[in-house]
């Protein structure tokens, strides 16, 4: 049996936490969230793992590898640059943000010729979710996965976050997912603002993605036709990014794929912000103490 692949997504700028998330240290022994997933996911089964980085902090990342877990598994690399497009098309004069997630994804294309889960760097998603992905993935299914999160569960106590809100049906495919940007915790529940400001008031209960993605290799081809959409309709424009929960959309409307949503109970924990950075480390202080990771990883 084929093992998966891991795709971590670590090639954003990361204004909002002011800082190189993929090696900043959060456990006992300088463990970073990254490490904590790819623990988890080697637990799983998963193989090698692809890291999406920025050409700039290319030394400083594969020194803190190679310094960290380097030798204890494979890590290949694959860079985000905005000049990286389809043919025909260019980075407007001006542009500085990456092009997005979708992007990001498809900068793997020549590296993963297996199955395989996407991640963001930032984010942590515990060992049974990296189990149930890793099942999904290596049935043998043509169907697409993404692991959904109870809103209220993925919220930070410090700021706007952006979700992928779902809709899924009785037999756990997705329908239907809606990213918005700007999602904050209020009285219980949540609110949106959109950029004209209007607001959304959302329970807290709905299901929520996390950008954790299950894919087959059949997924380049696709995002790279609806990549190229998105240039079309916004290659000249310095700011909008190319969302995968978007795309996925698209792929969903268009009949192109199924998306299995693996539900997951578990609490979000992440570096979005600086402040967040407290509560991850206690987080990962309480689980080793439980007994769920050792004092070491390697």
């Amino acid at each position: 049996m084929e093992s998966p692949t891991l795709l971590i997504l670590a090639a954003g700028m990361g204004s909002r936490y002011g800082g190189l998330k993929l090696i900043e240290p959060i456990g006992p022994g300088g463990e970073t969230i990254a490490e904590y997933s790819i623990y988890d996911a080697r637990q799983a089964g998963f193989g090698k793992i692809v890291l999406v980085i920025r050409k700039e902090v290319e030394q400083r990342v594969k020194e803190a590898v190679k310094e960290r877990y380097g030798k204890h598994l494979t890590v290949e690399y694959v860079f985000q640059d905005l000049a990286k497009l389809p043919p025909g098309f260019h980075a407007p004069a001006g542009r500085i943000k990456p092009w997005g997630t979708t992007h990001a994804i498809l900068m793997a294309a020549k590296a993963i010729h297996e199955p395989f889960a996407v991640i963001n760097v930032n984010d942590f998603y515990g060992a049974e979710s990296f189990r149930t992905m890793a099942h999904h993935l290596q049935s043998g299914t043509a169907d697409y996965a993404m692991t959904g999160y109870i809103l209220r569960n993925s919220l930070s106590d410090f700021g706007a976050v952006a979700r992928g809100v779902c809709t899924v049906n009785d037999k756990n495919y997705l329908e239907k997912i809606v990213e918005l940007k700007d999602i904050e915790r209020e009285s219980g529940h949540a609110i949106c603002t959109d950029a004209d400001g209007r607001e959304t008031r959302l329970t807290g209960s709905e299901t929520v993605s996390m950008n954790m993605w299950g894919f087959t290799p059949q997924v380049f081809g696709q995002l790279e036709v609806h990549f190229e959409k998105f240039l079309e309709q916004n290659g000249a424009d310095l700011e909008k990014e190319c969302y995968i929960p978007s795309t996925v959309n698209e792929i969903i409307t268009a009949g192109q794929a199924r998306v299995k949503v693996l539900h997951s109970g578990d609490s979000w924990f992440g570096v979005t912000y600086p402040e967040d950075y407290p509560r991850a480390v206690d987080s990962i202080r309480h689980m080793i103490e439980a007994g769920y990771y050792p004092r070491r990883l390697w």
